[in-house]
């Protein structure tokens, strides 16, 4: 049985890996589609932002939809759409259809994440979930990581369209994987749309979305301009900026490692302390920002941390609402994607107001934010308060 579980739990890595890949793998490929299409890379940039806008809007109403059906079937579905959608990108002469291609695999990806961490959670003990849900999401992490620089480097090697096939290529053995050796996991349980939706009652739900939401807009807001921070403050060269980035993303994958460990042990500890770390990084991030080793040793602490974050922010609102964990997943998709958003919104804004230096103003105000909103749920949600005690 554990055996059979552990590569369960591996396919649907593998399965979020390929996923995230298909969403950000492209960030890597911009220019040479811009160069394909004939068109801007702002304008390229669109398949990037209109995908993630597309997830935050069915974050909660697709996972919530496919609810009642069959989870190995709704994955299958899933995976089948990102092959069609890749392949279809891969042939495309026109942007529309590019776009097209990306918009409606993007409408099925909180169905398959949602079961993905579902299916994690279920497949071990309780107390165990946290960890099988933190290698589910090292997927994510290896996506962000691995894919921009693999879908870059066959781009520039060999050609667009070997970078588009290596998106299809990994959902496709995914699909065949989640074929194989999947069992059928029809919902025993079903809840009615009205009973999942009902969480969004409760005080500790808006609570829990809105320390997510502000989270991952303190990670993102300032990591999406990390290489640019590196370049103009840090004043790196093109390549230890690679390998700064490079590093980060590694200890990403570290992070969700730990994070499992720390959310199964000492989950609300874990969580109300995080902040607090991620706000002494980013002080520390600001005082030595001129400074090359200081700067690479502080994004290898701030990599694993933001690994971590990934963690929480699931856990959070999950535990919040664990009688509908399928919709909780979809919240938790949906308030991610809005933090990342209105992060990178908030980050540019201090940017060309303030200048690049103090973009790690907009994390660090984003970190004092959630710290209020998480120390309110634990003050009002009763199991919580056991740890003022």
């Amino acid at each position: 049985m554990t055996k059979r579980n552990n590569l369960l739990i591996f396919i649907l890595t593998v399965g979020t890996f390929g996923i995230i890949n298909t969403e950000m793998g492209v960030i890597g490929i911009l220019p040479f589609i811009a160069d394909y299409f004939h068109i801007s890379v702002s304008k390229a940039g669109w398949l990037v932002s209109l995908f993630a806008l597309t997830v935050a809007i069915c974050g909660p109403t697709m996972p919530l939809l496919f609810s009642g059906i069959n989870r190995k079937k709704a994955m299958l579905l899933v995976l089948g759409i990102f092959v069609l959608g890749n392949i279809v990108s891969l042939f495309a002469t026109n942007f529309t259809i590019a776009i097209i291609a990306r918009v409606v695999p993007a409408i099925f990806h909180p169905i398959y994440f949602s079961a993905a961490f579902t299916i994690a959670a279920h497949s071990v003990p309780k107390e165990e979930s946290p960890k099988a849900v933190a290698k589910v999401i090292m997927g994510v992490s290896a996506g962000m990581v691995l894919g921009v620089p693999i879908a870059s480097f066959l781009a520039s090697t060999l050609s667009l369209q070997m970078a588009m096939s290596f998106f299809a290529i990994v959902n496709a053995l995914t699909f065949i994987a989640t074929f194989v050796f999947f069992p059928s996991m029809p919902v025993k349980e079903r809840l009615s749309y009205g009973a999942q939706v009902s969480v969004l009652k409760k005080t500790v739900t808006w609570l829990s979305i809105i320390a997510v939401i502000l989270i991952n807009s303190a990670i993102f807001g300032v990591y999406s301009y990390l290489a640019e921070y590196l370049k103009t403050v840090t004043e790196m060269s093109p390549n230890t900026i690679s390998l700064i980035l490079f590093i980060f993303g590694g200890a990403n994958m570290i992070g969700n490692i730990a994070a499992g460990k720390l959310l199964t042990k000492k989950p609300i500890k874990s969580v109300i302390f995080y902040p607090f770390i991620l706000g002494i990084v980013y002080i520390i991030l600001f005082l030595i920002g001129q400074f090359t080793l200081p700067m690479a040793i502080i994004t290898l602490v701030w990599g694993i941390v933001a690994g971590i974050g990934n963690n929480i922010n699931q856990y959070w609102i999950t535990s919040a609402a664990p009688e509908a964990p399928d919709f909780a997943n979809g919240l938790f998709l949906t308030s991610a994607n809005l933090g990342t958003t209105i992060g990178t919104a908030a980050g540019g804004l201090f940017i060309s107001v303030f200048g690049m230096q103090y973009v790690v103003l907009v994390g660090f105000l984003s970190v004092v934010l959630s710290l209020i909103s998480i120390l309110l749920r634990t003050s009002l949600y009763s199991p919580e308060k056991q740890f003022f005690r």
